[in-house]
């Protein structure tokens, strides 16, 4: 298999829902207008707390400082996972647990921290830029490596990248096991052709702006039968989204696809408190027992949580059994 080192460097950030108005300029600018923005890599998800941005070094250049805006301090470099010369691609119905063995689990055992953004066409594994040696270092052997530079791949070798530094020799301190949410709401992954954005601005616009979401600073806990989620990302030309069965009927169905068994998703909310970015091990502890029993996932991370679109034809029992114990018995929702 091949990994790419994509040629984007990216910023993630935060706005609060009480700042929203503030962004609501350029978010539709990098949304819709494509032809006035050289952003290339665009993602905005909204959950009860916020919404994540993550966006590429142009995109970042829209979003002016605010006591609105938090910004995680490092750059990104998303890595993808290329299989006989196609993307690793959720419409494999395998997701992120593709990857999990090859690529979360050794990263996370070198105590390096990944940021997951699955889509419709594939999965990103973020990575700091300041890890990068001991990303290629760590793969290697697993993987042949190319970087991205002006639409060429251009292969990576570990002396290359690394330039004799040596794999990271920080011992990795024991798992913090996080509880985890299971609402009650379903969830599609779509995806539609970028062209036909104008048709659906109005209702795109509704969802993100004008959402009947949770007051800010409200409790989660309060209310967990739904959960307020909604991704919409902008990567290159190919647009995903990723929202609950609700929002998907403001759509028009004869624009937005999916899959052809159109399946629908159940999601495991990782974090009780906010996970911060440099924890190591949060998504190996959830998609590798998951890949181990060959269970399909999308993974999404955030600024505050992460979040698992696991197939609902597994019933809570049986993710019971797949998860470790320590793990679902901080369960505080349940499949229906």
């Amino acid at each position: 298999m091949d990994l790419h080192i994509l040629d984007h460097r990216l910023r993630v950030t935060s706005i609060s829902k009480t700042g929203l108005e503030q962004y609501t300029h350029p978010l539709i600018k990098l949304i819709f207008l494509r032809n006035r923005t050289r952003c290339k890599f665009f993602s905005l998800t909204e959950t009860p707390e916020n919404y994540t941005v993550v966006l590429d070094e142009e995109g970042f250049k829209e979003l002016q400082p605010s006591e609105h805006l938090q910004v995680e301090g490092s750059t990104w470099l998303p890595l993808n996972v290329v299989s006989n010369g196609n993307a690793s691609s959720s419409s494999q119905a395998v997701g992120v647990t593709k990857i999990a063995k090859s690529v979360i689990a050794p990263l996370a055992e070198q105590h390096v921290s990944v940021f997951m953004l699955s889509t419709y066409q594939t999965d990103f594994i973020l990575v700091r830029e300041k890890d990068l040696s001991v990303v290629v270092e760590t793969l290697v052997e697993e993987f042949n490596i190319f970087r991205e530079e002006g639409g060429e791949s251009v292969p990576v070798h570990s002396q290359d990248a690394c330039n004799g530094l040596q794999r990271n020799g920080r011992e990795v301190p024991h798992a913090t096991v996080h509880p985890v949410l299971i609402p009650e709401n379903k969830f599609c992954v779509m995806s539609l052709d970028p062209d036909t954005l104008p048709a659906i601005a109005t209702t795109l616009i509704d969802v993100l702006f004008y959402p009947n979401s949770p007051k800010e600073g409200a409790s989660v806990d309060q209310d967990m039968e739904c959960i307020k989620f909604f991704s919409f990302s902008l990567i290159d030309g190919y647009v995903s989204l990723v929202m609950d069965t609700e929002a998907q009927r403001q759509f028009p169905t004869d624009l937005l696809f999916t899959s052809s068994s159109g399946e629908l998703w159940r999601m495991v909310r990782i974090g009780g408190q906010p996970l911060g970015f440099d924890e190591c091990g949060i998504v190996a502890q959830i998609s590798q027992p998951l890949a181990d029993s060959d269970i399909s996932a999308y993974y999404i991370s955030t600024f505050s949580f992460d979040h698992a679109l696991v197939s609902p034809f597994f019933s809570l029992f049986d993710t019971q059994n797949i998860l470790s114990v320590e793990v679902m018995c901080l369960v505080y929702s349940i499949y229906i």
